[in-house]
């Protein structure tokens, strides 16, 4: 959910640790609350330079030669895990993937004394995944000076590299992200992807921000960023819009929470169709950042129709996150 800059839990997630050095340049990526458009802009414009069409050869590098890369998810993932791994791999990087589930940490061993030990293996960058709020910017604290943190899902507060490459993703296919007019359609309540996306659309000049959901799904008001808006009406949240993301819903909402629609009336009332999309302007494009439960979020026929640019928000997160690599080891500024 898109907070305010004094949110609480804005402050645990990595507000309160400097993402960036003494010179500028990008040390850690904990949060978008606190990128400037410059250093936003900045990444996207690199990321631009590790695309290839598809059939090509996928864009390679040897920036990262000589660093180490470790990804630690204690949250199962598949297309995050494997646009890091990519990213580094293409740009030369050596890559660890600890399996957690089986790992030292099941044996009692905490989160930093992991670290510590990574640390004296040489690993420069730490890819860290977690439900917990506010782990990623303790380890960003602990670290030493020369070693990385990067954010890639934390709780339901924050998915930096996931925001970037929605705003990326616009700006491709919109030529800008000024003066647009987003809708996120969904489980806000609980969405880290609508609070990074949202951070980064305010940032990057979006006009609107409309966050649309049932009510039991909407984010508490005294956290919602004075940008957007808090819609429960579809029509109303895709009314001319440029922009429209589906948000997945954990299939466990429908059943653990007071007030929210099952699946299939919160497909009649807050799906995605065909349909519904006439009401966005004619040139809007369709999101979602996955994976995706057909028929309850979105109609098939929309998510592989011409308006989707799904599959280029998931050949796009390498890109992003090839920029972000190169940023934080110092290969581009």
């Amino acid at each position: 959910m898109p907070v305010t800059e004094n949110s609480n839990d804005a402050n645990q997630s990595g507000a309160d640790v400097l993402q960036l050095d003494d010179s500028g340049k990008l040390r850690h990526l904990l949060t978008l609350q606190h990128l400037d458009e410059r250093h936003i802009t900045a990444l996207l414009d690199h990321a631009e330079t590790f695309l290839t069409e598809p059939g090509q050869a996928a864009a390679r590098q040897e920036t990262l030669r000589g660093k180490t890369v470790a990804n630690l998810f204690f949250e199962a993932s598949t297309r995050t895990r494997a646009s890091f791994e990519l990213a580094a791999k293409r740009l030369g990087a050596d890559v660890l993937n600890l399996d957690l589930n089986t790992s030292s940490q099941q044996k009692g061993e905490s989160v930093l004394d992991m670290i510590r030990t990574l640390q004296a293996m040489q690993v420069d960058v730490f890819v860290l995944r977690n439900a917990e709020t506010g782990l990623a910017a303790k380890v960003a604290s602990q670290v030493a000076e020369h070693v990385s943190v990067l954010n890639a899902g934390e709780s339901d507060v924050s998915h930096p590299t996931q925001g970037l490459l929605d705003v990326f993703t616009i700006r491709r296919h919109l030529g800008r992200i000024a003066g647009l007019t987003v809708a996120i359609v969904g489980d806000i309540a609980h969405s880290r992807v609508a609070r990074s996306a949202s951070e980064a659309l305010v940032t990057m000049g979006a006009a609107e921000v409309r966050l649309v959901s049932p009510a039991s799904l909407a984010p508490d008001p005294r956290t919602v960023s004075p940008h957007a808006r808090v819609l429960h009406n579809m029509d109303d949240g895709l009314r001319g819009a440029d922009v429209v993301m589906a948000l997945r819903i954990q299939k466990e909402r429908f059943s653990d929470r007071d007030g929210v629609p099952g699946a299939e009336q919160y497909f009649r009332d807050f799906g995605l169709t065909r349909e519904r999309m006439r009401l966005a302007a004619d040139h809007a494009i369709v999101m979602h950042p996955g994976p995706m439960n057909r028929g309850v979020e979105i109609e098939s026929s929309l998510a592989d129709g011409e308006r989707s640019v799904i599959w280029d928000q998931v050949r796009n997160g390498v890109a992003i996150r090839m920029a972000v690599l190169s940023a934080v080891c110092g290969t581009h500024s």
